[in-house]
């Protein structure tokens, strides 16, 4: 087992573990503490426990000491210094007339480095704009391109729900998030509906995942033939997942059609179509015409492929959260 706290080092960032060595450390206090980085200034938000040496990345860094007022002090300069820092940098980029947005600048507690956060379409040769950073503000500087959703996370924002956006409150890894979760959970397919600020998919998608899933499984798929506990025998036309209800299609004993709702535990399941095959049986079913057939589907609706090439940015992007 190691002691351990636990220190951030920006609101609702990553928690890294740190040895307490034999100071009397809780949580909320501010600490001192050397990363790869640096000296740097955090937060502490677990206190002293031991945990498994599983879960604990070797070698084990320990705290330097308890902030003091005097730290305090240095840290709140170090953030006012900040917006000079970053309006001196967006004027060297426009000066080297370079395709980048400056998203943040951030100084390290002992001032040895002096980072810059951008984004850009592509690849950024600032090498020259290094230079002159370096030659103004007389420090190591560091250049570092980040995606939309970590863009997102340092600004803050608002989302649709009216609450502050998960990643820049509480949210400190990002998730993959997927078209596939919408589907399951009946939401409409819109761009501007399952979208976040950032112009990806809604991290909230994920945290009622689990429970759709398993809402799901006891429900039939649509167009799925069923037999009823009062002896019907029809096709599923529609599904509640919330009610855990299913609307049928009954044939009645004069032949008329009728659409009949019923509780999921009032039917049984005559043969069921999966939706998602995998494996050799999902190619032989799917083949090239289903593939085909995807492709033009993706044509018809512009959302749903607006939606997939938001999705394979984000793949690309990566989920790794600041």
């Amino acid at each position: 087992m190691a002691k351990i706290i636990g220190v951030r080092f920006r609101r609702a960032g990553k928690i890294y573990y740190f040895s307490p060595r034999d100071l009397e450390i809780t949580a909320g206090q501010n600490v001192i503490v050397e990363t790869v980085r640096g000296v740097e200034y955090g937060h502490v938000c677990i206190g002293a426990r031991e945990v498994s040496d599983e879960s604990v990345v070797q070698p084990l860094k320990e705290v330097l000491r308890v902030a003091t007022p005097e730290d305090d002090e240095r840290e709140e300069q170090n953030r006012a210094k900040e917006d000079e820092a970053k309006r001196i940098c967006r004027e060297k980029i426009a000066k080297h007339g370079l395709e980048m947005k400056l998203v943040a600048a951030e100084y390290t507690f002992d001032n040895n480095k002096l980072l810059f956060y951008f984004t850009a379409d592509g690849r950024v040769d600032f090498r020259e704009l290094v230079k002159d950073l370096a030659s103004v503000f007389k420090t190591r500087i560091e250049l570092r391109q980040i995606g939309v959703r970590d863009e997102t996370k340092i600004r803050g924002g608002i989302g649709i729900c009216g609450r502050g956006l998960c990643c820049s409150t509480y949210l400190s890894d990002f998730v993959p998030v997927s078209i596939r979760m919408a589907k399951d959970q009946n939401l409409s397919l819109n761009t501007t509906k399952i979208s976040g600020v950032c112009g990806r998919l809604m991290c909230c998608l994920k945290n009622e995942q689990e429970t759709y899933e398993w809402l799901n499984s006891k429900l039939p798929n649509i167009g799925d033939r069923v037999t009823t506990d009062d002896g019907f025998r029809g096709e599923v036309n529609g599904i509640n997942v919330l009610r855990q209800t299913v609307k049928v299609v009954v044939t009645l004993d004069n032949d008329e059609k009728e659409i009949r709702e019923y509780g999921a535990s009032q039917l049984r399941l005559k043969s069921r179509r999966r939706k998602d095959r995998k494996g050799k049986d999902g190619q032989k079913a799917g083949g090239d015409k289903g593939g085909q057939k995807g492709n033009e589907k993706a044509m018809q609706d512009p959302d749903l492929a607006a939606l997939e090439e938001i999705e394979k940015k984000d793949q690309k992007e990566g989920k790794t959260a600041l």
